[in-house]
């Protein structure tokens, strides 16, 4: 957490430096705010496209309605922006656990898997629009550091899928290495979290439900986009869609630097980077980015409150209740 913290302050550090304060005030004075309706209205049909897509990673273990998985991602999120190290994920887990007694093992797989299907999608919209920025080193730095990245991530949803299709081969494989690297008293409860973590990987041996996932990825990442594109329009920026794409993937890249809550000071570095990229001066570029944050964290987070105190649940975690909730779901 204090390493975020660190990181965070060194991001802000870079993306308010070098900044004509009376500028940027003059810049947000004429924020054309209406703009953002439509934004928001596009952006939570995608937030809708989420819990449609973990209905489908959720189906080998339980039905559950998109009536209620949507505000559990909506208490996710907003867990995501006001909690260190994304606890966010870790809260939909257990809220979900706690309306349907869905594993919690189980769940987090399939919000891991989730995670994967973006990664992979942003870094496509990276790799298919590099041509938008105009500076050569900034395209060949870019476009190596996001083939690295989807390598990995597909390395990672590849073999997530070979264990979807061998579930008793990874089974026994990872069953032999708990055995010999986890003291014998731990050993159980290992094996019964690796277990359900598995089962949460089922929606993959399905080639369809696989598709569908990411498809309805795409479909996600292009809605969000469409919030940036109604900020271009608020500020009077004509950029066009595939730039903004290439803005959405670029930053969201960054996101995965660890940092305090809601990416503070990665979110904001790297898109005004971005922007002075595309030769915007630095005052509207940030202008943006700060108009941007708001929109994608301000709705978000008031909507998940409200879900939050709605489920009946308090701010402060009590330990024994999540001890007692653990020692129940290993049996």
């Amino acid at each position: 957490m204090w390493l975020g913290l660190v990181i965070s302050g060194v991001f802000l550090y870079f993306a308010f430096r070098r900044i004509d304060y009376s500028e940027l005030w003059v810049v947000l004075k004429e924020v054309r705010l209406w703009w953002l309706v439509p934004g928001l209205a596009i952006y939570f049909l995608g937030m809708l496209g989420r819990s449609w897509r973990w209905q489908y990673l959720l189906k080998p273990l339980k039905k559950v309605p998109n009536s209620t998985l949507l505000p559990i991602i909506f208490i996710g999120y907003m867990g995501n922006n006001v909690f260190p190290l994304r606890m966010g994920e870790i809260l939909r887990s257990l809220v979900l656990k706690r309306r349907e007694d869905v594993s919690i093992s189980a769940s987090l797989a399939t919000i891991v898997v989730e995670r994967i299907f973006d990664a992979v999608v942003i870094l496509g919209f990276v790799l298919l629009n590099l041509g938008q920025l105009s500076s050569l080193a900034g395209i060949l730095q870019l476009s190596g550091l996001a083939k690295w990245a989807a390598v990995i991530f597909l390395l990672g949803l590849g073999v997530f899928i070979l264990i979807a299709i061998f579930p008793k081969t990874a089974a026994g494989v990872i069953h032999t290495v708990i055995n010999k690297i986890i003291p014998e008293r731990w050993r159980k409860s290992a094996i019964d979290i690796a277990d359900r973590f598995l089962d949460g990987l089922m929606s993959l041996r399905s080639p369809k439900d696989a598709l569908m996932i990411f498809l309805t990825s795409i479909l996600i990442w292009l809605f969000e986009t469409g919030l940036y594109w109604s900020v271009s329009l608020a500020l009077g920026m004509d950029l066009n869609f595939r730039q903004l794409m290439l803005l959405n993937g670029v930053v969201n890249m960054v996101l995965l630097i660890p940092a305090a809550p809601g990416g503070l000071g990665t979110f904001d570095a790297a898109g005004r980077a971005m922007l002075e990229a595309y030769a915007i001066p630095p005052e509207p570029a940030l202008g943006y980015t700060l108009v941007l944050r708001l929109a994608l964290w301000v709705p978000v987070t008031l909507i998940g409150v409200i879900f939050f105190l709605r489920e009946g649940l308090k701010w402060t975690m009590d330990v024994e209740k999540l001890k007692e909730t653990s020692k129940k779901e290993q049996g």
